[in-house]
């Protein structure tokens, strides 16, 4: 049996290369356009862990929502379009928490700006 490290990178090359050559460049575009949202996505845990080591507590930046929003967005246009209902139900429920915290986040700034007038 051929198990080894060697064979499993050359099975998942050869997906691969089957993968993308068999994609348009429409999709190809979507591929990449999912990957930065995904990447943007995560990005959101890293700000927020470097944020809470600054502090040395759990602090989640502002930055995180926006991250959270954003690549939550693409990703999910990516999931729609490839009429992904897993990426989409993943998707959807979490703008509406992202998009809320923000306004919590935004009347908070125009509460302390009305107070230090």
């Amino acid at each position: 049996m051929h198990h080894g490290l060697g064979y499993y990178l050359s099975h998942l090359t050869a997906e691969w290369s089957k993968y993308f050559t068999g994609m348009s460049t429409v999709d190809l575009i979507w591929l990449v356009i999912g990957l930065l949202g995904q990447s943007m996505f995560m990005m959101r845990f890293i700000v927020q862990w470097i944020h809470s080591e600054k502090h040395q507590k759990s602090v989640i930046p502002e930055s995180f929502w926006y991250l959270s929003l954003i690549g939550g967005l693409v990703v999910l246009a990516y999931g729609i379009h490839r009429v992904e209902p897993v990426i989409i139900l993943g998707q959807l429920p979490g703008t509406f928490v992202y998009v809320r915290n923000l306004m919590f986040i935004h009347r908070d700034k125009k509460k302390r700006a009305s107070i230090m007038e």
